[in-house]
């Protein structure tokens, strides 16, 4: 049997329509400018800019604060994707049928990852996120084993250096802690809008409101 008779066997023809995906902005004034310089850093250490030996080690500072600003850009990502994962959950012990499905916080991760629907992906493409698995699934990974913005003095400097390569294998470790129902793409959707965008269609909403 295909897949697609597996998902129309098990969710019919219904299309359930899940709460919005609201990403916050977080404050770090100097964070575009230290990626630009790790990013630059990285380049130099691997020999695809020239680089003067003497510069190692502020080569190497300048990655490894780059790397750590990335480590908190996810978080902050992480912790935005699991309040809507929490909201999906929410949402599916509410309904009779979803609830007997055997859906799972995984279940919402893994449509976000692997397939989110077309309106999702086009949003983000003009929003330039190319990359999104990548940066969903570390971000989910980071917030598996982080319940706080991570404080660089904890962390090892071999994590922080390669943190992308922890984060992708604590993606795939919490997935595969317990089963899941994968969900089919065109039986779930969802928008996803920056915080202010969200903030102004409420205000817009009200207005409409009190006219009325």
């Amino acid at each position: 049997m295909s897949r697609v008779d597996d998902d129309a066997k098990l969710f019919g023809d219904q299309v359930w329509e899940l709460p919005p995906l609201i990403l916050h902005p977080f404050s770090d004034q100097s964070g575009p400018s230290k990626l630009l310089e790790s990013s630059r850093a990285s380049l130099m250490l691997n020999g695809v800019l020239p680089c003067d030996e003497s510069m190692r080690d502020e080569l190497n500072l300048r990655l490894l604060e780059g790397r750590m600003c990335e480590v908190r850009m996810l978080y902050f990502v992480g912790r935005d994707l699991n309040r809507w994962v929490g909201q999906c959950m929410e949402f599916t012990g509410r309904d009779p049928q979803l609830a007997e499905m055997g859906i799972r916080a995984e279940s919402y991760a893994d449509l976000l990852v692997r397939d989110p629907p077309p309106n999702v992906q086009e949003k983000l493409r003009r929003w330039g996120v190319l990359d999104y698995k990548s940066i969903f699934s570390r971000a989910l990974g980071l917030n598996a084993i982080f319940s706080e913005p991570p404080d660089p003095n904890f962390l090892q400097l071999e994590f922080i250096r390669h943190y992308y390569r922890y984060a992708d294998h604590l993606f795939l470790c919490k997935q595969q802690l317990q089963p899941f129902t994968v969900l089919a793409t065109q039986r779930f959707r969802f928008e996803i809008y920056a915080s202010g965008e969200y903030s102004r269609m409420l205000e817009e909403s009200w207005q409409v409101n009190d006219q009325d």
